[in-house]
């Protein structure tokens, strides 16, 4: 569904009549396009001289062709715009050096561009060496997500990457994806790149089709957010299997044909079902690249008026059936080697929401799925991810009412919804061969939605 007062404010008569009576602008977000460069302008790359991450952030940019400053005070005086600012601050590692984000950023963070990202680089405060530094490290987090919040109205967007030691060598999938469009409706995360993985990073031979020769299935294809994530593996190279319920035949069909991939009409509440998923991999290379649990229902009311089938089926479609068909897939071995497991939960799973019992409960479930299975699918080499989209415009939002509707549009950092491709661009980035080392992250594509921090 369009959004209407974007478009009317972003219009010449709407700009000035919105800046004469202080309505705020939702900007426009620039979103990837194939063939596009990951950074159009340069890069601020700055860092406290004890850091361990400038050297491989340096390399990564370099990869992508990013032209790099170094120079906090050229910010100052050319008036350049940049992509990025991109700080390592992994040698933070006493309170009193968390002065250098504030002279690092107090030039700089004016100059990112619109649709510009601003990325802190940090350890992990659990293997700091000191007291001071992990309450230090861990401060940090509240820098970032305040800097996401003063620069979400010309659409950029901050983050940080916690980098466990013994992973520098793998932050070439996340610094890509958090600094490019692809992300361009995650704000305000914290992501960890984990040691445990990082040996394993197979950097794709082409970066524009990271998933050439992989398998991927989805669940929930048909339409909505499944079929973007169709649609945006196929794009990057991926055979993909579509999965979604007889009564959407129809349209898994089409889209299923439309990307070059294959339909499998089935009921994933089924007591079969898993059974044959398992049978459909094996008749198709025998080896499953991705796994996107993404097939969701709702069945709201408040838990006085919720009756015993609106919570059973909600509990059925959105976690057992996740977790029967994980458990079979893995009991299979068919989910082994460098692959990748996402599941979508959501924001309500993380901050619950009113008349969603249900829906919240199984949310909040898949996210313990990822807790509990993470360190499982280290040890196969594999990952698990989860996602958690907040507004996303799609046909079940746009049946809300439309104070609702508004309300969820605007109170996030970016005063806009979020498009289903910001979550599969997000999936994306979790099923690329060379993110072996992100495992275990639950990752809000929400444009910072100030509900469900």
């Amino acid at each position: 569904m369009s959004d209407r007062y974007q478009t009317l404010t972003n219009s010449p008569v709407g700009k000035a009549v919105s800046g004469r009576i202080g309505l705020p602008v939702p900007p426009i977000l620039e979103r990837h396009e194939p063939g596009k460069p990951v950074v159009s302008a340069p890069v601020m790359l700055l860092g406290t001289r004890e850091g361990r991450l400038s050297e491989p952030t340096q390399e990564v940019l370099r990869s992508i062709g990013a032209h790099v400053e170094t120079d906090p005070s050229a910010a100052e005086t050319d008036g350049a715009k940049f992509a990025a600012v991109v700080f390592d601050a992994s040698g933070i590692d006493d309170v009193a050096k968390l002065r250098s984000l504030y002279e690092a950023f107090h030039p700089t963070i004016r100059r990112i561009a619109r649709s510009g990202r601003l990325l802190v680089l940090a350890g992990v405060p659990e293997e700091a060496e000191s007291v001071e530094e992990q309450i230090a490290q861990r401060a940090i987090e509240g820098f970032t997500r305040t800097a996401a919040k003063e620069i979400g109205n010309s659409g950029s967007t901050a983050q940080l990457v916690r980098v466990e030691r013994g992973a520098e060598g793998a932050l070439e999938s996340t610094l890509r994806f958090l600094l490019s469009a692809r992300s361009a409706f995650v704000d305000g995360q914290v992501v960890t790149v984990r040691a445990e993985g990082a040996d394993k990073v197979v950097p794709p031979a082409d970066w524009d089709a990271p998933h050439a020769g992989r398998v991927a299935l989805v669940t929930g294809a048909a339409r909505g957010i499944g079929a973007s994530i169709a649609e945006t593996l196929a794009r990057d190279g991926a055979e993909v299997i579509c999965v979604d319920v007889p009564q959407a035949g129809e349209a898994l069909t089409a889209k299923a044909n439309e990307i070059g991939g294959t339909a499998m009409q089935l009921d994933i509440t089924s007591e079969k079902a898993a059974e044959r998923i398992v049978e459909h991999v094996r008749s198709h290379g025998g080896q499953l690249d991705v796994l996107v649990h993404n097939a969701g229902i709702t069945r709201d009311k408040t838990i006085g008026r919720m009756s015993e089938e609106q919570w059973d089926s909600v509990i059925a479609v959105n976690l057992q059936s996740q977790v029967a068909i994980t458990e079979a897939l893995l009991e299979a071995n068919l989910i082994g080697q460098n692959s990748r497991v996402i599941t979508v939960s959501s924001t309500s799973g993380i901050a619950g929401n009113r008349g969603q019992a249900n829906y919240a409960t199984t949310k909040a479930g898949v996210i313990g799925l990822v807790d509990a299975l993470a360190p499982e699918m280290a040890k196969r080499g594999a990952t698990i991810n989860a996602v958690a989209p907040g507004f996303i415009e799609t046909a079940m939002t746009a049946a809300m009412p439309v104070g609702t509707r508004e309300g969820g549009r605007r109170i996030s950092s970016l005063t806009q919804g979020g498009q289903p491709v910001d979550v599969a661009e997000t999936i994306g980035w979790f099923a690329s061969p060379a993110s072996s080392a992100v495992n275990g992250n639950v990752v809000r594509v929400c444009g910072q939605n100030m509900i469900g921090a």
